[in-house]
């Protein structure tokens, strides 16, 4: 049975297709078959149930894909498989970047209603952990809270929040400030910090993972915040 994770927020704007397929490739870089083997298959899946599928386009400019990837919003029976998908062994979930948490949702759900809730339904029962990437502006404290607070914790569903997009140059105020209000709604906080780097704005674009950034210091920095991320969730957090 296959590991199935969850990135998620009801803010868009967080991060979370970046999240989630730079978690596959550094998990599949690791996972994935003996080196130089063309037969090798990778153990690792990002699926995204994002009707603007952001996590799909970007793959789509991969030369070539170390992990699979689906689009799978309208497709409940297969997203309720997730931890049963045959030769997977960890799968990332992209979520929509909204969640409609009016009380006018369908039986009470604050989820709302349309296909993309009932998708965010089947993946929410089926996954083992979510993953929920905010950045340092107060713009993202309430939604954050509200996805936690309305969506997450009522289902029993263990996760962990990751500050993201967090640029260095700015000085440690604002960081301090969002860990702050983190622990003072007692939620579980990642250890790591995914800085921000031009690198990670391009590789959508430019058609690359954090696994194929150009040697050079700035892309080494880069890449060890996802490697450091995906060993926090596979050792502590996700377990």
């Amino acid at each position: 049975m296959g590991r199935a994770f969850a990135v998620m927020n009801q803010k868009g704007g967080v991060g979370k297709s970046t999240i989630t397929v730079n978690l596959a490739a550094v998990t599949a870089d690791v996972l994935g078959g003996e080196s130089g083997d063309p037969e090798a298959t990778s153990p690792v899946a990002a699926v995204s149930i994002d009707p603007q599928g952001s996590a799909v386009w970007w793959a789509a400019r991969l030369n070539e894909l170390p992990f699979h990837i689906v689009q799978a919003h309208d497709d409940l029976d297969g997203l309720r498989k997730l931890p049963h998908l045959p030769g997977i062994d960890h799968v990332y979930v992209d979520t929509p970047g909204w969640i409609d948490l009016s009380e006018d949702g369908t039986s009470g759900d604050p989820l709302g209603r349309g296909e993309a809730a009932d998708a965010l339904r089947a993946v929410l029962d089926v996954v083992e952990f979510v993953l929920v990437p905010m950045t340092t502006e107060p713009l993202s404290f309430d939604p954050t809270a509200q996805t936690i607070r309305k969506v997450i914790e009522p289902r029993g569903i263990p996760y962990l929040v990751v500050i993201n997009n967090w640029d260095p140059r700015d000085g440690t105020a604002d960081l301090d400030q969002t860990k702050e209000f983190v622990r003072a709604n007692k939620w579980p906080l990642a250890k790591t910090v995914i800085r921000r780097y031009k690198i990670h704005a391009r590789a959508s674009a430019d058609g690359l993972t954090v696994t194929e950034y150009p040697a050079n210091r700035v892309a080494m920095q880069a890449r060890e915040d996802f490697y450091k991320l995906a060993l926090e969730l596979q050792v502590g957090g996700g377990r």
